[in-house]
């Protein structure tokens, strides 16, 4: 299942805010960041209170399990907006497990080995892949052990996003 992202954030005026007005508005962040700094510019001068500067990210919608924080940069925002817009639920799913670290997850994203049912299917595809087994020891081998060993030695590492579906990206 394929989600597409429509990263937005409300970013309010802080001058307003800290009068006692609620003055901000919605802007998309998959934008570049010039597009982003305009409209913040745009939502600045039109604040209710003469010459405001300065803005905060007071909420933010559709980023995934990413987190944004209230000072995040334009640019941070934009490229994880970005990030979530090309690579869907996926790359929402890798940057939530990387703690809303953007490089790491390009980083993992690189290495994905594909989905399966389990990290022991996996570990058999590639003893498959890789080994010539004779059929009558095949029964014999522990594949959910093996898939274990590999993720405990760093060879992979295992997303499950839901029953019976696991995302295996290679650990080196």
């Amino acid at each position: 299942m394929t989600t597409t992202f429509h990263p937005r954030i409300y970013v309010a005026c802080l001058a307003a805010y800290n009068n006692g007005h609620l003055h901000g508005s919605w802007i998309d962040a998959t934008q570049d960041t010039s597009a982003i700094r305009d409209q913040i510019n745009a939502m600045l001068s039109a604040s209710p209170i003469p010459n405001a500067e300065e803005f905060a990210i007071h909420d933010y919608e559709d980023f995934g399990g990413a987190l944004i924080n209230e000072y995040d940069s334009v640019q941070t925002v934009s490229e994880i907006a970005l990030f979530l817009r090309e690579h869907g639920s996926l790359g929402a799913l890798v940057l939530e497990h990387v703690f809303s670290d953007l490089s790491d997850a390009q980083d993992m994203l690189a290495r994905y080995a594909g989905t399966c049912r389990s990290s022991a299917e996996f570990a058999e595809d590639v003893i498959s892949e890789t080994c010539e087994v004779p059929d009558r020891l095949q029964y014999y081998i522990d594949y959910e052990a093996i898939a274990r060993d590999m993720e405990l030695n760093g060879d992979v590492i295992s997303i499950e996003e839901r029953f019976e579906e696991v995302h295996v990206f290679w650990g080196h």
